[in-house]
């Protein structure tokens, strides 16, 4: 089993029931939505197209999947959580747009923004004690020879190649796309997305999801509130 730490709006939230209608899987309810074709892309290719993100459910990485270090359990990881939840309060990211990383196209914050880059790294580093350290597959998964000298670094010491200065929030909402298609791609993402599309985004929760197995979909196991006193952090 591998545990991992995530953003992702509430259960019930209009964002997480349009993106996991768009993604074919709602990592709450495990319920799973049949692909319609869209935007000159058929209803097979869209699901191709959104396999990736839909085994992992909708949401933003904090600390990528790792399994528990010895002596460590589900309920010192919960416990852990319920203190930080406790102490960090919600914020909003001022605007989020549909963006490319690479050939994948996701929700994105439209400017860096401090204040995301701080909590992320602060769920990194407190919860650090909890992570068993990859093993020599995992970090072969990575390839760790395409990677720059800090992300190796980082690969090694955090389980993550993208912590710290090389985090770029994201929410990822299709596999690698063809060129041939990301235009289409683009104009059905900003059309599916357009309530959401240059509007802040309330960063609101810690989710703890897990894998049950290597390979098996994801799923939310608990959603903690963050602190609600201070607003826009």
């Amino acid at each position: 089993m591998r545990y991992a730490l995530y953003f992702a709006p509430a259960a019930d939230d209009p964002l997480n029931r349009t993106a996991a209608e768009w993604l074919g899987r709602d990592a709450f309810t495990r319920t799973e939505f049949p692909k319609a074709a869209d935007g000159g892309l058929s209803s097979d290719e869209l699901h191709a197209l959104t396999a990736d993100p839909r085994r992992y459910g909708f949401h933003a990485t904090l600390k990528a999947p790792f399994h528990l270090a010895d002596g460590r359990s589900e309920v010192d990881l919960l416990d852990a959580m319920k203190a930080f939840t406790a102490k960090t309060s919600a914020f909003d990211i001022p605007s989020v747009v549909v963006g490319q990383l690479g050939h994948f196209f996701a929700l994105v914050p439209e400017n860096l923004h401090p204040p995301l880059q701080a909590f992320a790294a602060s769920v990194v580093e407190t919860f650090e004690s909890f992570r068993a350290p990859l093993s020599e597959t995992d970090i072969a998964r990575r390839k760790p020879d395409s990677l720059p000298p800090r992300q190796r670094e980082n690969l090694v010491t955090w389980g993550y190649p993208y912590v710290f200065d090389d985090f770029r929030f994201h929410m990822t909402l299709t596999g690698p796309v063809p060129e041939a298609q990301a235009p289409a791609m683009a104009a059905i993402l900003s059309r599916r997305f357009a309530d959401f599309i240059r509007r802040p985004l309330r960063i609101d929760a810690l989710v703890l999801c897990v894998e049950p197995e290597r390979g098996a979909p994801f799923f939310v196991h608990s959603w903690l509130p963050l602190k609600a006193a201070q607003q826009n952090g």
